[in-house]
């Protein structure tokens, strides 16, 4: 049984992808407010005429100011967010260990600089919910790294640790509260996004109907494949 998400406020962080709008879509579905938040004014403009009722925003994740500024901005008018979809990511890679470029590197790193500002920016918010989540999307590439893609593998691996360290802060802050766990922190893998954007959506809008102490801290692998080529 699905729970509403009526009152519930979600980010999708660089949520303008067709991921992002599916999962938009979805949350809408279940009475949450969506906030979508992306670096590209046009992509923004078209995910708003296609979802109305989606609150855009204009930024780039990766500047930290930026990222406070929405924080705060949503505070001032009341809106506090109760789960965040991390969607900022990308691919580079290829030319064995050597092709691994530190421009390459520097680009692939944006998406776990944006993890660490967003996370950071509205932990006081997750915290102060009933039912907070955050979920990112990983790669079963962690599971057998190749030297084409070590680059996207070390980058994901830091951002799974992050995600790791915020679940382990949601479990420490209920024990020290001697309260309930009423947060949870995920892992979501794929091999690739394209054919599960439906499923990564359901996945995530899921995690609110489950209790937070049986997802907090869960690596979920989605898709049948588990190999990157």
């Amino acid at each position: 049984m699905t729970a509403s998400l009526q009152g519930c406020t979600l980010l999708l962080a660089g949520g303008t992808s067709l991921a992002g709008t599916v999962a938009a879509r979805a949350a809408l579905e279940r009475g949450a407010h969506v906030v979508v938040a992306g670096r590209d004014p046009a992509k923004l403009a078209a995910l708003a005429e296609e979802l109305p009722a989606v609150e855009t925003a204009a930024v780039d994740l990766t500047d930290e100011a930026a990222v406070r500024a929405l924080a705060g901005g949503l505070r001032s008018v009341g809106t506090r967010v109760d789960g965040i979809l991390h969607l900022v990511g990308g691919w580079r890679g290829g030319g064995g260990l050597a092709g691994q470029s530190d421009e390459d590197f520097r680009f692939l790193e944006r998406s776990l600089t944006a993890l660490r500002h967003v996370t950071r920016a509205f932990d006081d918010d997750l915290r102060e919910s009933d039912a907070a989540r955050l979920a990112i999307v990983s790669s079963t590439a962690l599971d057998r790294p190749l030297a084409g893609g070590a680059n996207y593998a070390a980058v994901k691996a830091a951002s799974e640790a992050w995600t790791r360290a915020v679940a382990q802060g949601f479990a420490k802050a209920a024990r020290d509260a001697g309260r309930p766990l009423e947060a949870a922190s995920v892992i979501f893998r794929v091999k690739s996004l394209d054919g599960l954007e439906q499923i990564l959506a359901e996945s995530f809008l899921g995690l609110f109907d489950a209790d937070a102490a049986d997802v907090n801290d869960t690596v979920v692998t989605l898709g049948a494949e588990v190999d990157r080529a």
